[in-house]
Order: structure tokens, then sequence, then C-alpha cells
């Protein structure tokens, strides 16, 4: 039964494949783009419930997948220029760290209008933000 269905299996895959590509052309076409772990320091703002920002950011580093260090958390406001749109934030208690300044490491995911950040961690750095940043 098991070696009728892998048959089976096979025939479909390559019966899907473009005309004269190779099944390892297939799967390779199909592959995920890889996405970067990245530091990004910002203001977070909530706009409409639960539509979590990190705006008046920084510019995302690469990084890895554990907490930001002392040394990544600002110190002082910082005064990026970016926007972006969090996602994956149920696993965090964003609302205690509204308006504030924060650090977070996340995966980037780049899209237009607005590039999108799947968090892994939150560090709060200053309870406010920058004068002027967007709300």
């Amino acid at each position: 039964m098991l070696r009728a269905t892998l048959a089976s299996l096979a025939v479909v895959v390559l019966a899907t494949a473009p005309a004269g590509a190779a099944p390892a052309a297939a799967a390779a076409q199909a592959s995920p783009t890889k996405v970067e772990i990245v530091l990004v320091a910002g203001c977070l703002r909530e706009r409409g419930a639960g539509n979590w920002m990190l705006v008046g950011a920084t510019a995302p580093t690469p990084s890895n997948a554990v907490a930001p260090l002392k040394s990544e958390i600002p110190t002082a406001h910082v005064n990026g220029t970016l926007e972006f749109r969090l996602i994956g934030v149920s696993e965090f208690d964003l609302p205690k760290l509204r308006d504030q300044t924060v650090a977070v490491k996340a995966l980037l995911i780049q899209a237009t209008p607005v590039s999108r950040l799947n968090i892994t961690t939150v560090a709060p750095a200053l309870p406010d933000c920058a004068p002027g940043t967007a709300k």
C-alpha cells in the first residue's frame, strides 16, 4: 500500500514538473527564500486594536535568535525613519510596552508598502518614545 502511494506521488510530481525539467530542478524552484533574523529598535505603537507597529525605527541589522544583549538595547531615544508592522505578537504582552522605545529581534519579511517583523523577542529600552515620533 505504501509503495503504491509513493509511486503515485512520484507520478504526480513528475507530471507537474515543467517540460524538460529534472525533479531536482523542480524542487529547487519551489524552495522558499531564507528569512533573516534581525535586530531593530524603535517606538512601539498600536494603530487600531491589535495592529502593532514599530515606528521611528532603525534599519534592521543581522542578528541571532537569542534575546538582545544589554549592549544592543538603546540607552537613548532612536531617531530612525523606518516603520514595520509587527506579527507573531500574541506571545508578548505588548500593551505594557505601548508608546515605549523597545528593541526587537525578529524575522524580517520584506514587503511593500510596509515590511513586517515576525518577532521572536522584545526588550524594553526606554519608558517613552523620541519626541516627534509618529503616532
